[in-house]
């Protein structure tokens, strides 16, 4: 087990320099310590590759500073801790938390709710979005956002449901989806969050309509079990009827809907495909998202946003995927040095599931 005191003084780490220009294999770069109660110094095994990451190196969200290391999906095994830490130690198997030091003050971190805990307005960041990722040897993390694994789940499962599998979680708790047999449609079904997405509906006992756009993505969606696979590349109207025709019931539509394409019209589409007083949950985020006056008015579907899941239905995530054998399909890529290598298959379009980065070969 490791201490502050015994961390390497350097790393290497993969770090955004300059905005829309290509990230840099860094070395000579500083390990974190714990210089907060609560913070987790991580020994990352395995990072992963999401759409916000591209977001983070575009300049989006901007940043406290350049350079910064990249990624916001991480797991690996905890190094040093904090003053205040509890909960984790040294050796431990995690899954990287994404804020950074939390208020603690506001409504959201001290209220009653605690499915809202991430939202804090007050945090310091958020780990490789505006502080420094998991593309590293080290990464500093926070206590309170860092789950402790199972023994089932694995380094190169765990990275992808740092963020994908957090997100697409609670994006399937919001639809209030709780009897076996009613319909989810999921938009983007065959991508790095949809195919976790219908197996979680699915162990959920939900039946479940994936649509996509892409041929690989169609295949996923049938892969890991949608009920009813749409291609998205025809006329809305088809796939309505198409949808419809499949699911039984007078209001017709799937019982709720969920949007993880930020493609133009993906939530037109989605609202177009839920039933009368449906649900629609939003995740993907698109510049703008569109929706017609008469989804919402005359046909009362509802609308929610979601991110993050909270600590606890982070938990519980992780319990469930160990239950159910839920897996990520992952293309893996060994060494920083591949991260080149990862963004040509990412930018080409035929990525299948999540692109994950073994850091560390021998805690895989």
């Amino acid at each position: 087990m490791t201490t502050a005191s015994l961390l390497p003084e350097t790393m290497r780490a993969v770090q955004v320099t300059a905005f829309n220009e290509p990230y840099q294999l860094r070395t000579g770069v500083p390990v974190p310590t714990p210089t907060s109660p609560h913070d987790v110094i991580v020994k990352v095994a395995v990072a992963s590759y999401c759409h916000t990451d591209g977001m983070v190196r575009a300049g989006v969200f901007g940043t406290s500073r350049l350079p910064q290391t990249a990624s916001h999906e991480g797991a690996g095994t905890v190094a040093a801790v904090g003053a205040a830490v509890t909960a984790l130690r040294p050796g431990d198997r995690v899954m990287c938390g994404l804020p950074l030091r939390p208020c603690g003050v506001c409504d959201d971190c001290a209220g009653p709710d605690e499915s809202h805990r991430q939202y804090c307005v007050g945090v310091e960041g958020h780990v490789g979005v505006r502080v420094d990722g998991c593309l590293a040897e080290y990464v500093r993390v926070d206590e309170r956002f860092t789950t402790l694994l199972p023994d089932q789940v694995g380094f190169l499962d765990a990275a992808p449901l740092a963020c994908a599998g957090r997100t697409v979680w609670r994006g399937v708790l919001q639809t209030s989806l709780d009897q076996p047999g009613q319909w989810l449609a999921i938009i983007g079904a065959g991508g790095g969050l949809g195919h976790l997405g219908i197996q979680f509906a699915k162990a959920r006992g939900l039946r479940v309509i994936g649509v996509d756009a892409r041929d690989e993505g169609l295949a996923l969606a049938r892969q890991h079990g949608a009920d009813v696979v749409v291609d998205a590349r025809q006329p809305k109207e088809d796939i309505v009827r198409q949808v419809v025709q499949q699911v039984a019931g007078v209001q017709g539509g799937a019982d709720a809907s969920l949007v993880l394409s930020d493609a133009p019209g993906a939530a037109a589409l989605a609202a177009a495909m839920t039933r009368m007083h449906g649900t629609l949950v939003q995740v993907a985020q698109p510049d703008v998202v569109e929706l017609p006056f008469q989804e919402l008015i005359m046909r009362d579907v509802r609308v929610k946003g979601s991110v993050l899941c909270s600590p606890g239905e982070s938990e519980d995530m992780v319990r469930f995927v160990a239950e159910h054998g839920i897996g990520v399909t992952t293309v893996v890529f060994r060494g920083l040095e591949a991260v080149g290598e990862m963004l040509d298959v990412v930018g080409s379009g035929r990525l299948r599931g999540k692109a994950v980065v073994v850091v560390d070969e021998e805690q895989v």
